[in-house]
């Protein structure tokens, strides 16, 4: 186990309605603090999402998503919370919020690869 890091990592949630509580998984937020890996990957599947939730603006969230990518990538795009450190930024994207784009507790995991472990969560929790 020598060779492998810990990582923690977040699901991305659209949750159209908070007082129901209903969500929809989007995508994966992973960070890996010793080998300096931060990085999200979503997927929406508009049929799914309409299905749960007709009135929801895919535009709007697609933004929101977009942003999210933007504090992760770090850097003036990502205003001032991209200006962050890598663990101040994943600490703001997983931080618990009652909004439509949530993310779930963040949990730990052990990978040699971070980028192979993002995909494989985001193929088994998102797709």
């Amino acid at each position: 186990m020598q060779d492998k890091q810990l990582f923690e990592y977040a699901v991305i949630r659209v949750v159209p309605r908070v007082d129901r509580e209903e969500f929809l998984n989007v995508g994966v937020v992973l960070y890996c603090a010793r080998l300096k890996f931060l990085e999200l990957v979503y997927t929406l599947d508009v049929g799914r999402l309409q299905a749960l939730a007709p009135t929801l603006d895919i535009g709007e969230l697609e933004s929101h998503l977009r942003a999210f990518a933007e504090v992760v990538r770090g850097g003036a795009a990502g205003g001032p919370i991209g200006q962050m450190d890598m663990p101040g930024r994943f600490r703001w994207l997983t931080a618990q919020r009652s909004t439509v784009l949530q993310t779930s507790r963040v949990h730990p995991g052990f990978c040699a690869e971070p980028a192979q472990a993002l995909k494989r969560l985001h193929e088994t929790l998102v797709l």
